[in-house]
């Protein structure tokens, strides 16, 4: 997949009035988890509610972060999610769990995000 960056606006969930637009963002669909820089998610109030997590960087090293819960958009598209507070030295990554909560998948031809369709739901039982 050919690497590109998209922008983004994060929001505090609690106060959406508070937000901040984070103008250069890598997709990564190999990252689990959105990370962006704790400086923007301190900036709109967001509080690290998982604090300590381990995780496992592409060259073996283990790190801890701290994750907490924004709002995020993406051109029209929103979702809530766990966001990673990414310190100094870290990428700013939109991650798998985001792109699929905001319902895109990633076109690496165009490099470019594009709406993923209906979601799929279980059908009605009592139909019929």
């Amino acid at each position: 997949m050919g690497l590109f960056s998209v922008g983004c606006l994060l929001e505090n969930q609690q106060d959406r009035a508070r937000s901040v637009r984070v103008p250069k963002v890598m997709v990564d669909t190999g990252s689990e988890l959105t990370w962006i820089s704790h400086r923007h998610l301190e900036e709109i109030g967001v509080e690290p509610e998982k604090r300590n997590r381990r995780f496992i960087m592409a060259n073996g090293q283990e790190i801890t972060r701290s994750i907490g819960f924004a709002i995020i958009r993406v051109g029209e598209e929103i979702t809530t999610d766990e966001i990673v507070f990414a310190q100094d030295g870290d990428l700013q990554l939109l991650g798998a769990r985001t792109l699929e909560g905001l319902n895109v998948k990633v076109d690496s031809r165009n490099k470019r995000l594009v709406a993923s369709g209906p979601l799929i739901a279980a059908g009605n039982i009592g139909a019929g």
